[in-house]
């Protein structure tokens, strides 16, 4: 899934490819992703597009028309959606696509794609006072990048950081690849509980959170230009690193396979030396 620094690099290229251009049509051969019909689809025929924001994994194209107002386009890509700026139109038959925003004065189409058999990914269309109820904005929780609140209170449950890190309405935009990062650089067991983190503890993992999404942010400033690519370079050193020497120690990174992802983490600078090969045994790190 398109994590926040995905999302971050994908608003800041589409900014630059289409703040001030108008839309010429939208054609959504995935009825399925469209999520609202009131304003309907069409309103967005001759808009301006006036801005391009992310909010934790969320994408918005705010657009100005002259019949309805002020706009926004809400996407989310969910774990199979892209989304690419491209100087040729795609094709309504293309099972990949979900929603076809196409420009007017040329042949370039902002493509809504989705790779995968869910079909999960999902637009709206929203007034500012449908935005401001909006319940996938409202639900979240403060943005993990680039000044995240002190975490003390924030992740003071009894759960895993693991699970904490990467629930939305805790702290936005984090997901399974970089919470791995995070957690290895903090130096902190994903199997940790919230409530159990001490003053050093919490400051260390924001510290963590700030400087491995802006290294990663860093990586695609440098390499990820439009169109945008389907699949995005993943400077990762521990996540999906398993029996590889860990970065920092050497010791030979470990993982704990669940049914549809992996976490993986470092014995020696995570769990004190201690090795789980199952899910079942994590009641036993602290």
């Amino acid at each position: 899934m398109p994590e926040l620094p995905e999302m971050e690099i994908v608003a800041r290229r589409l900014s630059d490819g289409l703040v001030g251009q108008t839309i010429e049509s939208v054609a959504t051969p995935g009825l399925n992703a469209l999520r609202t019909f009131d304003p309907p689809i069409s309103a967005l025929d001759g808009a301006r597009i006036a801005a391009v924001r992310r909010r934790g994994k969320l994408l918005l194209l705010e657009v100005e028309t002259d019949a309805h107002g002020p706009l926004t386009l809400l996407i989310h890509l969910m774990s199979a959606g892209r989304i690419q700026l491209q100087g040729k139109r795609g094709s309504l038959r293309d099972k990949t696509a979900r929603v076809l925003v196409r420009l007017a004065g040329g042949t370039d189409e902002l493509r809504l794609r989705e790779f995968g058999s869910k079909q999960a990914a999902w637009v709206k269309l929203l007034t500012p006072d449908a935005l401001a109820d909006e319940p996938s904005l409202r639900s979240l929780g403060p943005e993990a990048w680039p000044d995240p609140p002190p975490l003390v209170e924030l992740l003071a449950a009894p759960r895993p950081l693991h699970s904490l890190l990467r629930d939305q309405q805790v702290i936005a935009g984090i997901g399974r690849t970089w919470v791995d990062e995070i957690l290895h650089a903090a130096k902190l067991s994903p199997f940790k509980r919230g409530d159990d983190l001490d003053e050093r503890e919490t400051a260390r993992l924001r510290e963590a959170c700030v400087g491995e999404l802006q290294r990663v942010i860093d990586v695609y400033e440098d390499k990820v230009a439009l169109p945008l690519p389907e699949k995005f370079p993943k400077p990762t050193r521990v996540h999906a690193h398993q029996g590889e020497p860990c970065p920092r120690c050497q010791t030979t990174l470990e993982a704990v396979f669940y049914e549809d992802y992996v976490m993986s983490y470092c014995p020696h600078c995570q769990t004190e030396g201690r090795v789980l090969k199952d899910r079942r045994l994590s009641r036993l790190l602290k």
